[in-house]
């Protein structure tokens, strides 16, 4: 096994846009990571529903199609 050629595993502070933050370990140099979603605002873990729609996808393809597209007949 080769020595020197992995990188070093330090903590990192996880950070969400919700608020939440944690620490983990990763190969990350700068030791901090930000996150759009996490457990605490991800609608699997909260059971709520919701559209996380951070890019715009959602409200262009019903701008499109109209909200009506998704439940056509195949």
């Amino acid at each position: 096994m080769k020595r020197d050629i992995h990188p070093e595993y330090v903590e990192t502070q996880v950070s969400c846009t919700c608020g939440a933050s944690f620490t983990t370990r990763s190969t990350i140099e700068s030791g901090t990571v930000r996150a759009e979603v996490c457990s605490e605002c991800h609608p699997f873990y909260t059971g709520k529903q919701k559209i996380l729609d951070t890019g715009g996808r959602v409200a262009r393809f019903e701008a499109r199609f109209g909200k009506a597209a998704g439940s056509a007949n195949k």
